[in-house]
This record gives structure tokens, sequence and C-alpha cells, in this order.
């Protein structure tokens, strides 16, 4: 894509976003076509966000981890998209409902990175040793979209696939020994459980997720650094919320 459409892409989807509204219909010309351009326009849409909040990159969220949210979504692998500092929340923390547009929670299981990635291939087994602490996390998501399977892949990545927020849990840095695809996720809505999973619904193992998030980061010219947290996904379906006064727990 050339510079003006990522700009105008980015204008668009950063706009609703703030406005918790829909994306307005984007001229074709202005779509991302390829997995390529759609992070080009995410990037480019992060610079939208960081030059009018003055936010910073807090992590990462990968998407699509799961075999039911894939077939969901329409999509065919995983994806990830930025998080941004404004945007990270903590356990109890009440959030106004006019923010979002259409809310969902998911259950997932998150890191927190400790060391700067290497320039190396990492894989589930070696992908711990940047990693300092597992916490368990709500990601808010939003559907902005009148028909997103129409949009197609390529512009869910541009708008961070389908990411508005995070709230984090307590960290646990004596993880090590605890086997994450073991690990069973709960999503309840006013006390009333309406998702579950486990670790092992994330692309076998969460620490997976990790792995190719950070080769995938090499090849697109980032990294992971120290202090980011990284989603790796939902272990439970997506629960959307339907009512403005909700309150959304997830145990893990």
């Amino acid at each position: 894509m050339e510079a003006g459409a990522l700009a105008r892409t980015a204008d668009m989807l950063g706009q609703a976003r703030m406005a918790a509204q829909l994306v307005p219909e984007i001229p074709r010309a202005d779509i991302p076509q390829t997995i390529s351009d759609g992070y080009a326009a995410q990037a480019e849409l992060h610079r939208y966000f960081c030059d009018r909040t003055g936010g910073t990159l807090a992590g990462w969220k990968v998407g699509a981890t799961t075999s039911d949210m894939r077939a969901y979504l329409g999509v065919e692998g995983p994806a990830y998209g930025r998080i941004l500092s404004e945007n990270v929340h903590t356990s109890g923390d009440v959030l106004a409902a006019s923010t979002f547009c259409n809310p969902g929670v998911e259950c997932e299981i998150a890191v927190r990175i400790g060391t700067d990635a290497k320039e190396e291939i990492y894989s589930r087994d070696t992908i711990g040793g940047i990693i300092d602490a597992v916490l368990p996390a709500i990601e808010i998501v939003e559907n902005r979209y009148r028909d997103f399977l129409a949009l197609g892949t390529p512009m869910l990545i541009a708008d961070d696939f389908f990411h508005k927020a995070c709230v984090l849990g307590s960290p646990i840095t004596e993880w090590r020994d605890i086997d994450l695809s073991t690990v069973e996720g709960r999503t309840l809505i006013d006390g009333v459980e309406k998702g579950s999973g486990t670790g092992a619904d994330v692309m076998g193992h969460p620490l997976e997720a990790i792995a190719w998030l950070a080769n995938t980061l090499a090849s697109h010219g980032e990294r992971l650094t120290a202090g980011q947290v990284v989603l790796t996904g939902s272990v439970a379906p997506v629960i959307w919320i339907d009512t403005p006064a909700a309150t959304a727990d997830v145990t893990l």
C-alpha cells in the first residue's frame, strides 16, 4: 500500500476506535489486501494513537490461536496486534460502557517479558527463558464492524484483530513448574459461567503462541522487549456483552 492509503486507513480506524463507534465504510483502494499491508497499516494506526494520546507500546496480543476462534473469524492462522499503555487496566477496575463499541471479553493467559528477545528462532522449549511472569488476564475486544467476515484478514490485522483493552491480574513469578497447557480457564458474566477451556486450546500450549509471536515480530523488524505484556489468546469462546452494567470475571 502507498503511504497515503495507509494514512487514510489509520485515520478512519483510529477515529472510530477513539469515539467508540463502528468503523465506517472504507474505500476499496484503502483496504489492505495482503498480510504485510495489514501489519503496515497496524503500525501506522499506532503512530496515530501515540501522536494523539501520548501512549506507548505496552505489549502485544496474539489472536486466533484456537481452532474454534479461527473458524469463527474465517482465518487460517494466528495474527498479532499491539497493546497501548493507556489500555492496560488492573483487576477490579470499573470501565465506562460508553467508551466501548459492542464489547466482548476473553479469558486469557498472559505473560510478562523479562529480557529482550534475541536474534534467534524460538520454540516452546526456549521461549520461556525471556518470560519472567505469567498473569491471568481479560482481553476486552470490540466488534467494530458491520460485517467483519467481508473485510478479510488483512483489514482485521490492521485494526489489531478486535483488540481494545486488557485487564491484568497479579503476576505469578514462580510459574515454571506449572504446565500451562493444563490450566483451566472460565469466563463468568455477573457470576454466571459463560465459557471455559484450557491452555492446550491455545495452539496446543500457550508458549507456542509466544514463540510464534517472537519469530513473526523478528521477521517484521520488531522484537519482544523487557516489561512488555503478551496476551496469548483466549482459552474460551469470546463472550459479547449486551448490557452496560455487567461484571466480567475470569478464573485460571
